[in-house]
């Protein structure tokens, strides 16, 4: 069977741009092949080095998130990234393979240290996180990793550094990884801008209580020229057009919508409340899980011990296999 590794860094809580572009595809690939999903601190800590309660907090926030839309701790295993030091010794091992100018010219590596504002001062955990990656990777020997396109870079490298220890070693260690890339990669965050970010303040969160989601809808963007109800709309662009496509159900009464908005007479007051209609009735149930996981803190916390016990054990028959392949497995 097919492994496939995937994760969050829990920086907060998750968002519905994460359900779209990740989540949903977990809960239908869980049942299909092995899977490995990291809440990956270790990597949250490169940018956030300075607040690690807040990592440690979101660690919780995600796994609460995770159970919430579904991912079954029966078929999936969630753990957390820094309590396998294995990954770290793999990290080690690959970094010798990697020359810092390949780093420097990573597109998603140079594409985030910009959006990121780090200028001069890009931390040097930041900058070799792709090597990191490419050790959570390989650990658990995935051929299949679900990533938006932007993060095809990444694989890529991680592939190449594949490439280079088994050609090196003269073994067939390490498995080469194949990018899943969702329909709906990317939603688009309520000010229009391309992302939901958190760094925006742009996000409407899984776990936003139903007042929250819907003075969050009736700020959302639209088409900045539909001044009138009379006037005719784009949908092209439009936020809240975009979030129907992607939620609500009924196709045939959003194309009904669209059509009338486009010819005039649909104000976006009357299209937001659709919107919050449908969002509700999606996130309810969802909110309802996660406050039942949330009465059992103890409970979660003993899904990711067993979980990290389970990726740990794997991390560590891979590392073993590299140590042999390198030759340096001394007793």
């Amino acid at each position: 069977m097919k492994v496939i590794l995937t994760g969050d860094r829990p920086t907060g809580p998750l968002h519905l741009g994460h359900y779209v572009g990740s989540l949903k595809n977990r809960v239908e690939l869980q049942k299909k092949f092995t899977q490995y999903v990291m809440i990956a601190d270790a990597q949250a800590l490169t940018d956030h080095a300075k607040e690690p309660e807040m990592v440690r907090k979101s660690v919780l926030e995600v796994a609460l998130d995770y159970l919430a839309v579904g991912i079954d701790p029966q078929e999936s295993t969630i753990f957390i990234q820094s309590l396998i030091p294995e990954l770290f010794e793999l990290t080690s091992y690959y970094l010798n393979l990697v020359t810092w100018n390949r780093l420097k010219h990573n597109p998603t590596v140079k594409a985030e240290i910009q959006q990121k504002g780090f200028g001069e001062a890009v931390p040097a955990g930041f900058m070799v996180y792709p090597v990191s990656q490419a050790a959570d990777i390989t650990a658990f020997k995935a051929s299949l990793v679900p990533v938006g396109a932007d993060q095809l870079p990444m694989i890529e490298q991680a592939n190449e550094i594949v490439r280079h220890f088994n050609q090196t070693y003269k073994k067939e260690v390490l498995v080469h990884a194949e990018a899943l890339i969702p329909e709906v990669s990317r939603l688009p965050g309520i000010d229009g801008s391309t992302k939901m970010s958190k760094t925006l303040g742009n996000c409407i969160f899984l776990s936003d209580p139903p007042k929250v989601v819907e003075k969050k809808v009736m700020k959302m963007f639209t088409d900045p020229h539909h001044l009138r109800v009379e006037d005719p709309g784009k949908i092209e662009g439009n936020t809240v057009f975009t979030y129907l496509d992607v939620f609500d159900p009924d196709r045939e009464k959003v194309q009904e919508m669209k059509d009338h908005y486009q010819r005039g007479g649909l104000g976006d007051v009357k299209v937001k409340k659709r919107l919050n209609e449908t969002l509700q009735a999606f996130l309810e149930p969802i909110r309802s899980r996660r406050e039942e996981f949330a009465k059992d803190v103890a409970g979660v916390m003993e899904i990711l011990k067993k979980g990290t016990e389970r990726a740990r054990f794997t991390a560590s028959k891979t590392l073993s296999d590299v140590r042999s392949a390198m030759g340096i497995n001394y007793f």
